[in-house]
């Protein structure tokens, strides 16, 4: 059975999500856009081929009879309704990251998918289907090097945008983090810290980079995460964990190795759309797969919850300069099955 998948949200991430399925993936196909830019929504129908129907508005598109999925890529304010609009029709979503842009809202969308009885959402955290971090977990669960004691992290860009401002570096960035490390760890956080230093010359006037969060999982397990934003040098993505016996590390991207002009060099990447290419395609391919089994195989709508409820600790400790407790509702039996 093919899926019929309507996309909300034809931004940058939209598109390439939508292209992806048309072009790569198998078992499904777009039939459906809708984005706040209409003209442009249909120039990319066109000019992409897709011979979808473009909806005024997402309701409609969510309702429409001859569309079995949503795929969500819209502007994260407006993910919670839209959310709850699918679970109200039955229809699984997959929503790209942030789920919510807030605990409170994300703690709604879980109740609604608990009140239908039915996991129909799964949320946009694409490092899960990296064959690096997927390497990396299994040698932690094959216990080789012992019980983790501590994680050291960095996640660097090269460069961000002027409207890249204020609580953006957890918020936006971080928050890929806290969603892969508690997955590899299998193990939830219970408070954190965040530690600003000097500030980088290249870092523009709304921003202060880099930063450091600290994290204290219900193990005792201790994360540090450095959020360098403006490096300049390439995007580069770290994780190093510490173990009772020995110490194990993300692998770095495949590049050639040079010999050249009396230095030897490998290349970095620049760009995190190619860093995590192969994980939004496996991403995607195992959503579209599981959904036509009636499953939820990826992060839940309470890993959502979870990770909006930690940013919102992180953002208040780096504001209180405090150690903030995470708390959080209780997990529902729904999300232990």
């Amino acid at each position: 059975m093919e899926l019929r998948i309507g996309v909300i949200g034809c931004g940058a991430i939209g598109q390439d999500h939508a292209l992806r399925i048309h072009r790569k993936l198998s078992g499904a196909r777009i039939v459906a856009l809708n984005d706040i830019n209409l003209a442009a929504t249909h120039a990319f129908n066109d000019t992409s081929r897709l011979d979808a129907k473009v909806y005024e508005n997402y309701q409609d598109l969510i309702n429409a009879s001859d569309v079995d999925a949503l795929l969500l890529a819209s502007w994260g304010p407006a993910h919670a309704d839209q959310l709850l609009a699918c679970i109200a029709a039955g229809k699984p979503v997959f929503c790209e990251k942030p789920m919510t842009t807030s605990a409170e809202s994300g703690l709604r969308v879980v109740e609604a998918e608990v009140q239908a009885g039915k996991k129909l959402v799964q949320v946009g955290f694409m490092r899960r289907f990296d064959a690096g971090y997927r390497a990396l977990k299994k040698t932690l669960n094959a216990g080789t090097i012992g019980d983790a004691l501590m994680v050291h992290c960095a996640h660097r860009n090269p460069s961000v945008p002027e409207m890249y401002v204020g609580d953006m570096c957890i918020t936006d960035t971080f928050v890929h983090e806290i969603d892969v490390l508690r997955w590899l760890l299998d193990d939830d956080y219970v408070s954190a810290q965040v530690v600003e230093g000097r500030k980088s010359r290249n870092a523009h006037a709304g921003l202060h980079d880099p930063v450091m969060v600290l994290l204290e999982t219900s193990k005792g397990i201790r994360i540090d995460t450095e959020i360098f934003v403006s490096c300049r040098f390439g995007y580069d993505i770290q994780c190093q964990v510490v173990g009772e016996i020995g110490a194990a590390f993300l692998p770095e991207p495949a590049s050639v190795a040079l010999r050249l002009e009396g230095r030897a060099s490998t290349a970095i990447q620049t760009d995190w759309k190619q860093r995590f290419i192969d994980a939004y395609d496996v991403e995607l391919q195992e959503w579209i797969d599981a959904t036509q089994r009636g499953q939820v195989n990826g992060p839940t709508a309470w890993d959502g919850y979870f990770a909006s409820a930690t940013a919102e600790a992180c953002v208040e400790a780096r504001h209180s300069k405090a150690i903030v407790p995470i708390r959080l509702a209780e997990r529902p039996a729904f999300y232990s099955k």
